[in-house]
């Protein structure tokens, strides 16, 4: 597994703990708006070449995935913690994008898995169920449970429209997060201003959640576009597997709970179904497409005319 690949994972992981710590001071309204806002701030030098070099229809397509990967997905995130998910059963949850993303671009590719594929599939969602069983605890709502598969679905279907929009190219991170951060912190203010819940707590462990899940956004975001755009769609989503052990060794080390042998077991398990899927079809960089690419002239050779006497036009 290649160094960007283990970042993308650690980082990843440390977003749920974000979200648990802002469920503590404040509601996730608030949290998710200076978050977000806090995150735009730091990307802005990042927006001028954005404007230079993005057009009209990347502007567009940026906040399309923006909406799905971020505002949908860290929603989604952020209230399962505000109503009592655990971190590590959110985190279970969204690491069954794998199946929906490598089964989606099977099907979009017309390719078939094979049966090594399929056994990394069936491998990684019980390497997922074992490290949530040290997390899922009685008495969560099943409302409660289905914010995650809310999160999982907008990332899901954003992680899925940037592999076919920019397949072929590489747009820049930095302009491509500072886009879709505007996006998302304008989407967030306007939602926790029109509910009045805008302003900020005076509490240091606010502040704290805020300047965690702001560092954690940037750098996951970041890695996972670049994973996304150097290795595929599939590929970046089947490493997320890996976020659920993980997760359990942040709250551990942030939290003071225990890191439960479930948690180590789900983590090996789930490393097997990494290693089975990684050359799966749909995880490696998808071709480009032909409307993304300036269509090739219908070039055929010319044939050399037999010499004869020069032609010359009458002017009129």
């Amino acid at each position: 597994m290649s160094v960007r690949s283990v970042v993308l994972v650690v980082v990843w992981s440390s977003g749920f703990v974000g979200a648990e710590l802002g469920a503590r001071h404040a509601g996730p309204d608030t949290v998710l708006a200076w978050r977000s806002l806090a995150t735009a701030v730091l990307l802005l030098p990042w927006l001028v070449p954005a404007v230079r070099r993005f057009s009209r229809r990347d502007w567009l397509r940026q906040a399309v995935v923006g909406l799905l990967s971020q505002v949908v997905y860290l929603g989604g995130v952020f209230w399962a913690a505000a109503a009592g998910v655990p971190a590590g059963t959110s985190a279970l949850v969204t690491s069954l994008q794998p199946a929906v993303v490598l089964v989606a671009t099977t099907r979009l590719t017309r390719r078939r898995l094979r049966p090594a594929h399929l056994a990394g599939l069936a491998l990684g969602t019980a390497g997922v169920a074992l490290t949530a069983l040290g997390d899922l605890r009685a008495g969560v709502a099943v409302v409660a449970l289905a914010l995650p598969a809310l999160a999982m679905a907008g990332l899901s279907a954003g992680t899925l429209l940037q592999d076919r929009w920019w397949a072929g190219s590489t747009p820049p991170p930095g302009p491509t997060l500072a886009v879709q951060s505007l996006v998302t912190a304008g989407s967030f203010t306007a939602v926790a201003a029109g509910a009045g819940h805008l302003a900020p707590p005076p509490t240091t462990g606010f502040w704290t959640a805020v300047a965690w899940s702001a560092m954690a956004g940037i750098g996951s975001y970041g890695v996972y576009h670049l994973v996304t755009t150097r290795d595929g769609a599939g590929r970046a989503s089947t490493l997320l597997y890996l976020t659920p052990a993980v997760t359990a060794g942040w709250a551990a080390a942030v939290f003071g709970q225990g890191l439960r042998p479930a948690s180590v077991a789900g983590l090996l398990v789930a490393a097997g179904a990494v290693v089975l899927l990684r050359d799966a079809p749909g995880t490696g960089r998808a071709p480009a497409r032909d409307d993304d690419r300036t269509p090739a002239r219908d070039v055929r050779p010319v044939r050399p005319r037999p010499p004869g006497p020069a032609r010359t036009r009458t002017p009129r």
